[in-house]
């Protein structure tokens, strides 16, 4: 949820709130039923900074329900202020909500809570053999045995650590420095096997979203200091911790980044999906959607690597529901699904 950092201005709007109920709806797929090895898909909504009113909503592919929330249905609490990530590892999902410092640990089924565990302003989640990596703005990432659930080890990086990825046995932490005046400019490389920080990889100003593809490369998207440095890709070579290029990319208010096969998928500043060849290093297309559909401001990116299926989750604004579109692997429109505010995390659900 880097963006509220960047939309303080906007966030005081926001208002709406969503009711945790199951429904059929007609902009959700009909006849077309995704991979049979896929139960469903779960999108997290931040919801208004300051509101308490983050959601998860849950699409079922066999039954087309809807709930609107199934978090707040499965328990007798809501998720709180501004979920920031999701992710599912084993039995267990982890959902991470910034502004209440918690991590929920649900079933990954059910969404029922198993745990609760308190961490500084928690802020996104990745797993590597039985352990959950967790950054916290307090400049930490926080290592969660997942199966005590207890914290084993608090690892320190640099300020303000956003998204991580993993590559070649190393964890990279995008470290944004963005409480401070001046953003930061480094990448964290922690050691998976020591759980130690080894060195700190420099980037463009104000990183925040990070992924790895295919062929060991990081790629990390940054606002910029929103002075004299611009918003910005910088790729790291993950066999040598070295920066390979600094490719030219548009980038908007929000920076969502996916990679799934050789491409790697962002948003552009004109709310367009380009897609970057991995393989090749180049740009592959300005705009990934190919039969003119429009969209929202898009706030998530993911995918589903069995079918080639492309999701964009997007906002008309800060306080209005959101919409999750679907896409076949050649940029057409599948279908749709009605979220809550702000969605900015998508999680697939395994049978």
């Amino acid at each position: 949820m880097k963006q509220f950092k960047l939309n303080y201005l906007f966030v005081a709007l926001a208002f709406a709130t969503m009711l945790a109920s199951c429904r059929k709806d007609k902009t959700n797929p009909t006849s077309e039923t995704p991979t049979a090895q896929r139960a469903g898909i779960y999108v997290l909504n931040q919801g208004g900074f300051g509101k308490s009113n983050s959601t998860l909503t849950y699409y079922d592919y066999t039954t087309k329900t809807l709930t609107a929330d199934i978090f707040t249905a499965a328990n007798s609490n809501g998720l709180g202020d501004v979920g920031n990530d999701i992710g599912i590892y084993g039995a267990k999902a982890y959902i991470v909500v910034n502004n209440s410092n918690v991590i929920f640990v649900t079933n990954r089924k059910t969404a029922k809570t198993i745990k609760q565990i308190t961490l500084n302003q928690p802020r996104n989640v990745v797993f590597y053999k039985a352990n959950a990596f967790v950054t916290s703005y307090n400049g930490t990432v926080s290592v969660i045995d997942t199966a005590t659930l207890t914290i084993t080890k608090t690892i320190t990086v640099g300020p303000n650590p956003e998204q991580m990825a993993i590559a070649s046995g190393k964890l990279y932490v995008a470290n944004s420095g963005g409480y401070d005046p001046t953003p930061a400019t480094t990448v964290s490389v922690i050691d998976l096997v020591s759980l130690t920080e080894t060195k700190k990889v420099t980037v463009i100003a104000n990183p925040t979203s990070v992924v790895a593809d295919a062929f060991d490369n990081i790629y990390v998207l940054s606002f910029g200091n929103f002075v004299d440095v611009q918003a910005g890709m910088t790729i790291i070579d993950a066999k040598t911790d070295l920066v390979k290029s600094k490719p030219t990319v548009s980038l908007g208010y929000n920076i969502p980044l996916y990679a799934q096969g050789d491409f790697v998928y962002y948003a552009t500043a004109d709310k367009k999906i380009a897609v970057y060849n991995g393989k090749t290093q180049i740009l592959a297309a300005a705009n990934f959607i190919t039969d003119g559909t429009a969209t929202d401001m898009p706030f998530a990116i993911s995918g589903d690597p069995q079918t080639g299926e492309i999701f964009v989750a997007t906002a008309p604004s800060y306080s209005a529901n959101g919409t999750l579109y679907a896409f076949d692997k050649t940029g057409k429109k599948e279908y749709t699904i009605n979220v809550g505010v702000i969605p900015g995390k998508i999680a697939l659900l395994n049978k």
